[in-house]
């Protein structure tokens, strides 16, 4: 398998379900800003896999 250059292999750890009640405003808006790059992490590789996936059925259609 090759290492994308692009992705960042030291992914950071990201806690979900944290005690919102424990955090301050603008830790509360960090929190949201992780949350929200993450979903857009998710959202490129979910794009990306239907892209190979499209790619790989076009290949063996008859």
């Amino acid at each position: 398998m090759e290492i994308d250059p692009e992705e960042d292999v030291r992914v950071k750890s990201l806690s979900v379900g944290r005690d919102l009640d424990l955090m301050g405003i603008v830790e509360l808006k960090d929190y949201l800003s992780e949350l929200e790059a993450e979903m857009e992490r998710v959202k490129e590789k979910i794009s990306t896999k239907g892209e190979h996936l499209n790619a790989a059925a076009e290949l063996f259609k008859t």
